[in-house]
């Protein structure tokens, strides 16, 4: 395959990715303000918004803050020099929009519901008795104050943790003391039940009304909450001689301990209390942002208020219409490949899988990844169970799953413990590959059966992220699968003078990249040709550069493109490409390939977004779906999206989302594709 010179890419348009990110964000912001989405779920987007800008601040900004630093050596993609400018004014801009939303909409609304949520101002006389009794009782015990001293230098406040800044008459205003604010472990609010109203306020509200009790010699002048945003990068060597877990485990003692990227505060700080406060804590070089009365709005998702009537309707998960309760699945996935589709239908299937596999007797390897598990996995324990019954379990743990470290190495600790083979890739690669193999003697014939996925095999995140499993028994699929799990146990960096036969599976380091492209360039050559040509592709991020000008190549050869990009697009559209974007109740995170092949449609699902970590950096599985009625049915779930004229917005040349526009009836497509699946279970 050819790829691009760097002078034909430095020509091309791209936008840039980190502000593509924050118009994701912006879409997220924007689902809060519609007064057609239940009141409950609009306030859980913003605190969506709120938890994706931190991250933002943990992962991108400290890229962006090093611009200069950063060469094309270890760096994805190198930001604009006018990135980081702009990037604030967005973030500015949108929290902002934050403000307004909460304030003029959400506030009004909840007040109208007997709901009284004190956004600032004085705690209201009808719950100072309550408030008083909880502050003595229950939140002092978890208050540590800290003198600001030269004595207390060795103060060190966490990451995203929420601290009061306090001064008083004592010292003229100056700061004096920091205090914690104990959202962990107490809740962030504070709840109380009256009669037909309830009342919510947040903790630091509370701390603030009876400061007097804490400092009862001198009287308080100014308090005023902050917090410190510190970058998540881990930075690893390969050190071949040790144990990789124990690598991320020194990692991760460090990580809230990182260089501060922003100090975050509540307005009315006073200049030289604000030098005064980065000297102390030492984060002279974090980026100073006024934010709002208050921070860590990513709790909102925890609002103290439970109301159906003000939450979206139930959609109970679906039963999958071609599983029988009378047979075992292994002998229904023998018959015929099975697709599952969560969160509509449930996921109970994809847990009897791994049950089964734990228990049946005729079981005597199992293999799978795992990304990122449940806390409480119930997966994990098939496979500790099935260890316990003598079987081989071989598992490839990734530990560099970004914050989901800890829990990982937690599991496969257990895991190892209980006789679980335990795999880690090798530093400088992740396996972001979603599958799982069974062998087991039938008839003394060794018989395959396996799952490939788009998300991870986590019975929690199931529950709102849409994707797609395949359980299926084809022999040359997971035929290759196993080779990848032997090569995989190996520990080493793929070579590119090795070979591997996949010709079903396209795998990252291998062949993805190159299938991809040759996929395209069939269109491209129909299209010449007079075809019909044209290619449906659903992402999450579409970053990658090379990949990126491949479809720039298919639509100025008049192949006709339709994207579904959830977050990052660094594609610009032009003629023949059409980007949409969906942000609904549940998070898009399945991949589908669509390619019209002359009429002969080829469909491919997958775990590999199209970014240059995934394509250069990490084991990714993409799979065909050779399954008639299976295709059909992914199809019209795609057909439905690219129909959807209220979720979906179509982003334009200039980055911005915007409505789309259609004369056909309205239609959101996560509605339309839980109905079109009920419908299936019904008629079965």
């Amino acid at each position: 395959m050819e790829s691009y010179s760097d002078q034909q890419l430095q020509d091309a348009p791209f936008f840039d990715r980190d502000l593509s990110w924050l118009s994701f964000n912006g879409r997220v912001l924007a689902e809060a303000s519609r007064t057609q989405v239940p009141l409950l779920e609009r306030i859980k987007f913003l605190s969506i918004f709120s938890s994706n800008l931190d991250e933002f601040y943990r992962v991108r900004m400290p890229v962006l803050q090093a611009l200069k630093k950063i060469s094309k050596k270890n760096s994805d993609i190198l930001p604009t020099p006018q990135a980081l400018s702009t990037a604030r004014d967005t973030i500015n801009s949108q929290q902002e929009q934050f403000g307004q939303i909460l304030r003029n909409s959400l506030l009004p609304e909840l007040q109208e519901n007997n709901i009284h949520f004190y956004y600032g101002g004085k705690l209201p006389n009808e719950i100072k008795s309550a408030s008083h009794n909880y502050f003595v009782s229950e939140v002092l015990a978890f208050l540590q104050i800290i003198s600001v001293t030269p004595q207390s230098q060795d103060f060190f406040p966490e990451n995203n943790l929420l601290y009061l800044a306090v001064g008083t008459e004592q010292s003229n205003g100056a700061l004096d003391y920091i205090i914690n604010i104990p959202s962990i472990p107490l809740p962030r609010f504070y709840k109380y039940k009256e009669d037909e109203n309830t009342h919510i306020i947040f903790l630091e509200d509370i701390i603030k009304a009876y400061l007097h009790l804490l400092f009862p010699h001198s009287a308080i002048r100014w308090a005023y909450t902050f917090k410190i945003t510190r970058t998540a990068e881990l930075e690893l060597d390969d050190e071949y001689n040790s144990d990789i877990a124990e690598q991320i485990e020194r990692q991760l003692e460090k990580r809230d301990l990182g260089k501060a990227t922003r100090l975050l505060h509540e307005p009315g700080f006073a200049p030289e209390a604000l030098q005064q406060l980065k000297s102390f804590i030492g984060v002279d070089d974090a980026t100073l942002v006024q934010g709002g009365n208050y921070h860590n709005l990513k709790d909102l998702a925890d609002f103290p208020v439970n109301d159906s009537n003000l939450s979206y309707d139930k959609w109970p998960k679906l039963s999958h219409p071609d599983i029988n309760a009378e047979q075992t699945l292994f002998a229904q996935i023998r018959k015929s490949d099975i697709l599952i589709n969560p969160p509509y239908q449930t996921y109970d299937s994809v847990l009897q899988f791994f049950n089964e596999a734990a228990t049946d007797q005729r079981v005597t390897e199992i293999y799978t990844t795992l990304y990122r598990v449940a806390k409480e996995s119930l997966i994990v324990n098939a496979l500790i169970t099935a260890a316990k019954n003598g079987k081989k379990v071989s598992v490839l743990v990734e530990l560099k799953a970004r914050f989901d470290e800890a829990n990982n190495i937690k599991w496969a600790k257990k895991m190892k413990a209980a006789g679980v083979q335990i795999n880690y890739s090798v530093t400088a690669l992740k396996v972001h590959a979603k599958a799982a193999l069974i062998k087991y003697k039938n008839d003394q014939r060794i018989t395959y059966l396996g799952l490939f996925a788009t998300g991870n095999f986590n019975e929690t995140t199931a529950n709102f992220y849409t994707d797609h499993i395949l359980m299926t028994a084809n022999r040359e699929m997971l035929r290759e699968l196993e080779l990848l799990f032997l090569f995989l146990s190996r520990r080493k960096q793929p070579e590119s003078t090795e070979l591997m036969p996949f010709k079903e599976l396209l795998v990252a380091q291998f062949n993805l990249k190159e299938r991809f492209c040759e996929l395209i360039d069939r269109e491209i050559a129909n299209s010449k040709n007079g075809l019909k040509a044209s290619i449906t592709i659903k992402l999450n991020n579409l970053e990658e550069e090379q990949m990126v000008m491949k479809l720039y190549e298919a639509a100025d050869a008049g192949v006709d493109i339709q994207l579904i990009i959830r977050g990052i697009c660094r594609l610009v559209p032009r003629a023949n490409i059409v980007v949409r974007r969906i942000v609904d109740r549940y998070l898009e995170h399945g991949r589908l390939f669509l390619f019209h092949n002359a009429g002969n449609e080829e469909l491919f699902m997958g775990s590999a977004d199209w970014m240059a970590r995934n394509i250069y950096r990490r084991i990714e599985v993409c799979f065909p779906i050779y399954d008639t009625k299976i295709k059909t049915q992914l199809k019209h779930l795609l057909a439905l999206q690219l129909a959807d004229n209220i979720k979906a917005v179509r982003i334009n040349s200039d980055m911005e989302n915007v409505t789309m526009e259609s004369l056909a009836a309205p239609l959101a497509s996560q509605q339309a594709i839980y109905q079109y699946l009920k419908t299936i279970h019904e008629n079965n």
